[in-house]
């Protein structure tokens, strides 16, 4: 074990495979609801809208009010360390800055480039959409360290001005993407990129594991895969577009009963940076009777916490194979104020896929049932089911086995 700075968590490194350990915390939206303040709903999907900001230093970052999963990063010489968010979602690596003297980043670690020897200016500046305000930012150049991956002249975005809202109750400095370069903003080299290119990984290879409940113990890996974080085969699928970590869906089934809804084709985005599952909006209703939730005031589905173990089995077939999803996967148990309620944990997109399939966003209520690894140098995503923790449940009446995915001999 190899621990790089006093604050930076230690990493394992064994036969080439890094592993940085993710922390789990409130979102922001979490912590705003606790105030009395209500985010306004932001379509998770406006994110990958790139259209209008192409070839340009812009970005979209829209839905990041949810996210809960953070790791250690430190950028210069002598290193500075800061909290990410490792988005697969997105392509570029912004940070808080000392450029930046609002109340939002005066509430975070801030990356000071006049203390690196290493950072060099770019001259160009970088605007962030967000639905509650607007973030602005410089590029500039230095060293990052990932987890012991040295990457050198890695263009980054610091941060200029940033909006209270929601940025003030977050509880990361940056967000590091690890999509692809074609969706990069202003055409800066993504990290991952920059990874392979200067030939630091034992192979092309990243993968989350996340968490349930309040359990920590989450990772992110480069190089490979950690064996001791799924169990069973991995299943492959391609990428059917080398843009986000987008794959096909080729059914969708409620308690293994076949919707037809996907029988021309879906698409799904898989996003690390989106906290829930997102549906296309046609099926919501749906979805929403077959579970037999009621929209609250503030716009949540809400369902009867005594009645999660009656609640149906959801499942997508991809590549011939069915990755159910347990209500105990897509039901959000909160406390709050001494009363527990339950929320369904999916959230309508209004928009399509590029190619105008229904576009369903695999998020953290996805992805924390299955390991998921991301293979650039073969262009497909791979889906094992996450090791089982002994306290994974939300609920101790929750109580039933998590089905494991299968093979699907239908024809869809």
């Amino acid at each position: 074990m190899k621990c790089l700075v006093a604050v930076l968590v230690c990493v394992v490194l064994a036969e080439g495979l890094v592993k940085i350990p993710l922390q789990k915390h409130k979102s922001m939206r979490e912590a705003l609801r606790e105030k009395g303040i209500k985010l306004p709903y932001q379509d998770p999907a406006l994110k990958y809208q790139p259209d209008e900001f192409a070839g340009s230093a812009s970005m979209y970052i829209n839905n990041y009010a949810d996210t809960t999963y953070f790791g250690a990063i430190s950028i210069g010489t002598p290193p500075q360390s800061l909290q990410v968010l490792f988005d697969t979602g997105s392509s570029n690596l912004w940070v808080d800055s000392t450029y930046c003297n609002t109340q939002a980043c005066n509430a975070h670690t801030k990356f000071d480039p006049q203390q690196s020897s290493t950072f060099s200016a770019n001259g160009q500046s970088v605007y962030l959409p967000y639905g509650a305000g607007s973030l602005y930012g410089e590029l500039g150049y230095d060293t990052v360290n990932v987890g012991g991956i040295v990457v050198t002249n890695q263009e980054i975005g610091l941060s200029t001005q940033e909006p209270s809202q929601p940025f003030l109750s977050a509880k990361f400095d940056g967000i590091l993407g690890l999509a692809y370069p074609g969706i990069s903003a202003g055409g800066q080299t993504p990290v991952m990129d920059n990874m392979i290119s200067q030939n630091l990984l034992n192979a092309d290879i990243f993968a989350f594991y996340l968490s349930r409940g309040g359990q920590q113990g989450s990772e992110l890996s480069f190089g490979g895969v950690d064996n001791s974080m799924y169990q069973g085969q991995i299943y492959w699928t391609p990428v059917t577009s080398e843009t986000y970590w987008q794959i096909g869906v080729q059914g969708f089934q409620i308690n293994g009963q076949e919707t037809g809804w996907c029988s021309q084709g879906c698409q799904s985005i898989v996003d690390t940076g989106t906290s829930q599952l997102t549906a296309p909006s046609q099926f919501m209703a749906n979805i929403m009777q077959a579970i037999g939730a009621q929209q609250s005031q503030y716009g949540m589905y809400m369902v009867d916490c005594s009645q999660i173990n009656n609640l149906p089995t959801l499942s997508f077939v991809i590549s011939g194979t069915a990755f159910p999803l347990p209500p105990s996967a897509y039901i959000e148990v909160q406390n709050q104020n001494g009363y527990q309620f339950c929320s369904v944990g999916i959230t309508p997109t209004y928009l399509p896929s590029q190619n105008g399939q229904p576009l369903w966003i695999f998020g953290d209520v996805f992805l924390r049932e299955y390991y998921s690894v991301y293979d650039r140098a073969n262009n497909r995503v791979g889906f094992a089911s996450a090791k089982t923790q002994s306290k994974d449940l939300y609920l101790k009446s929750v109580n039933r086995d998590r089905p494991q995915p299968h093979t699907d001999t239908k024809t869809y």
